[in-house]
Parts: C-alpha cells; structure tokens; sequence
C-alpha cells in the first residue's frame, strides 16, 4: 500500500474530524496537502542502514571492530586481510554462513541487509572504527 493510499484512506479523516471547526475550507484542503508532501518526502521503507544493522546484530561480539570471544577473530584490516576476508564479498558470505564460533545470520537478515552491513564493516575497517 503506498503511502498516497494510507493517507487518503486513514490519515485525511482523522485530520478532517481534528481540524478545528473555524477553519475555512480552502485553509483545510491547504493543510491536508502540506500534511501530504511532508509525508511522502520519505520512503515508506527506506533502505537498511549498515550501522543500524551492525549495531542490532554483530556488536554485541564486535564492538569497535573488536571481538569479545576471540581476539585474532576481530574486524580491524588488517586481521581481515591476514584472515583472507578483507573483501565485501568474503566478509557477506562469512555474515550469511558463519564459522566457527560465529553464527550465520543468512536466516535472519536478508540478502540487502546482509550486503549492506558488510559494506559498513568494509568501510569500518578502512577507518580503524574511528566513529
């Protein structure tokens, strides 16, 4: 449903039973479309946010970059270069599928998310996790 649809069908009532009484009629029209364009301005789903995904996902080993199981196993560059997954395509495979005592998170994130939170680990690294 897009977001045109949920506004015309749930939102313009709502607004119409709240919209004072006094208001004029062309006020009211000028409202509802205002109302309208500030809420198409954004995506209804915006596309994942690396940090966002890393943070609810991976940081709770990962912080910083770091490892809290094992630190040889941490996301700085140089641990991914020496560990042979210094790349985005090697680090997503390594997200979906796991290793050891990393979990696979192919059957919780998808394929987007997954791509995109090893481009922010990727980059991450790049920075030496510098925020």
């Amino acid at each position: 449903m897009t977001l045109a649809i949920i506004f015309m069908k749930f939102l313009r009532p709502l607004f119409s039973k709240l919209a004072p009484r006094c208001f004029a009629d062309t006020a009211r029209v000028a409202l509802t479309i205002l109302l309208f364009l500030c809420l198409s301005a954004k995506p209804v789903f915006a596309s994942p946010d690396g940090a966002v995904i890393f943070e609810n996902n991976c940081a709770g080993c990962h912080v910083n970059g770091g490892n809290i199981m094992r630190r040889g196993k941490n996301l700085k560059l140089k641990t991914l270069q020496k560990n042979g997954v210094d790349s985005v395509e090697a680090i997503a495979q390594l997200v979906a599928q796991g290793k050891g005592l990393m979990s696979a998170y192919g059957d919780r994130l998808s394929a987007e998310e997954i791509a995109v939170v090893a481009n922010y680990v990727t980059e991450q690294a790049k920075q030496n996790w510098q925020k």
